[in-house]
């Protein structure tokens, strides 16, 4: 898969949006004005540009011509929050449109969103031994199939998608159930069912009054 550009110019925010993404199992560039993305997008080809609207020298909205014309996805990720930002960008163009400050596991929702929309979505995610293939819904540990229910499948989906980030339980039982009364018991039962079936005694860490972790290679004790 090619990788995802960051165009943002607010280097700690550009950090964030990769980190998040590269914990999801993207590759991911950064471009922190819009002339160096320009430079960017004219050498090479990108899975999805994710965009801030107000960069220096030149703006989101034109770079959005530039991608639409190669045929990249995009989404806005913008201090902008009005509804009449959000309805020029869409109108523009864009795939997609989110506003400052974001969750993080929102953000990986909505590429792979996009991404799925756009026949692109074939990332196979990989942690310890296992692959997860989100297109074929396949699980393998060591070369080996695992049976894992819906739930398990989706719960290790989000954790892998999202390694090495502590992912808050009101978070996964909302993504999981689509339920706002929050109840942690299910949300823990599938936790310990998807440990044991894999193993992952403290590969999959409990943060104590927060939720999970994937812990990422090399970590997990």
């Amino acid at each position: 898969m090619r990788p995802i550009l960051i165009v943002e110019d607010e280097r700690p925010i550009a950090d964030l949006i990769e980190l998040t993404l590269t914990g999801a199992g993207y590759t991911c560039e950064q471009a922190n004005d819009g002339e160096a993305a320009a430079d960017l997008i004219a050498e090479r080809d990108y899975e999805l540009a994710i965009l801030d609207i107000m960069l220096p020298k030149i703006d989101g909205y034109e770079l959005l011509g530039y991608l639409r014309s190669v045929g990249t996805p995009v989404i806005f990720v913008t201090a902008k929050t009005t509804l009449h930002d959000r309805v020029r960008g869409l109108n523009l163009g864009a795939d997609d449109y989110l506003t400052k400050p974001f969750e993080p596991l929102e953000l990986v929702a909505r590429v792979e969103s996009v991404l799925r929309r756009t026949g692109r979505a074939n990332v196979v995610l990989q942690a310890f031994g296992v692959t997860l293939d989100p297109a074929a819904r396949t699980v393998e540990q060591n070369g080996k199939p695992v049976h894992l229910s819906p739930r398990e499948f989706e719960l290790l989906e989000l954790l892998m998608r999202n390694r090495g980030l502590t992912l808050y339980r009101e978070v996964l039982y909302e993504r999981l159930w689509g339920d706002e009364a929050f109840d942690s018991r299910p949300l823990d039962l599938c936790v310990t069912r998807l440990r044991k079936k894999l193993g992952w005694k403290n590969e999959v860490c409990t943060v104590f009054r927060v939720g999970y972790r994937l812990e990422k290679e090399g970590t997990a004790p």
